[in-house]
């Protein structure tokens, strides 16, 4: 029964959801450079980039010579297809919000987009 945001509203909306999907990205980034960097013994650059190859879906790039790292190899790369989803999701949700709004929006209201102030419209008859 409310009425659509306004279009300017909707992409500071999507910025701010850009944003928290980035930080989330650079977490589990950070989190996966670490983790080689301390069970693996690669440097900065090997770690971001593995950690970074994991992250996208793509694999590791170095071979991994122990079992600690392997393991923690195994799980940041189950980690990251869950992260990569809800990524996604937190990327999609006010995509889809808006379009679900747009086709359930009540006919006796004007669209604030469409330049209505928000009151009902009167009927014609």
């Amino acid at each position: 029964s409310q009425l659509m945001i306004s279009r300017r509203a909707f992409l500071r909306r999507l910025w701010l959801h850009f944003l928290v999907a980035v930080g989330i990205m650079g977490a589990s980034l950070a989190f996966g450079m670490l983790g080689y960097m301390l069970l693996a013994g690669l440097s900065m650059v090997d770690a971001f980039l593995n950690a970074s190859m994991i992250l996208g879906g793509m694999g590791p790039v170095d071979q991994l010579h122990s079992d600690g790292a392997k393991l923690f190899a195994g799980f940041y790369a189950l980690l990251s297809g869950f992260i990569l989803l809800g990524v996604a999701g937190v990327i999609l949700t006010p995509i889809f919000h808006r379009l679900l709004h747009h086709f359930h929006l009540d006919p006796d209201t004007s669209d604030v987009e469409s330049g209505g102030a928000g009151q009902p419209q009167s009927a014609q008859v």
